[in-house]
């Protein structure tokens, strides 16, 4: 199972419940779980976002789900 799914399903939600915090379409998200479509870059920032994880366990680069600290802001 990919993690775009099982963080989907771990958190008990359905593909629509995302669309309607995401605004990405239900059966575009359902392409993107089964492996149909890559997501885009705006897509992916939107879903890492929303899941409080990173694009990198989205995209499967990593197992671990937590996200990457914040980055420093410059003075």
């Amino acid at each position: 199972m990919n993690h775009l799914r099982s963080i989907r399903l771990t958190r008990r939600l359905t593909q629509v419940a995302v669309y309607m915090a995401t605004g990405i379409d239900q059966s575009l998200l359902s392409k993107y779980e089964r492996g149909v479509r890559i997501p885009s870059t705006g897509d992916l920032l939107l879903l890492a976002d929303f899941y409080k994880t990173s694009v990198d366990y989205l995209l499967e680069r990593t197992d671990i789900p937590e996200p990457y600290p914040p980055k420093k802001q410059q003075k």
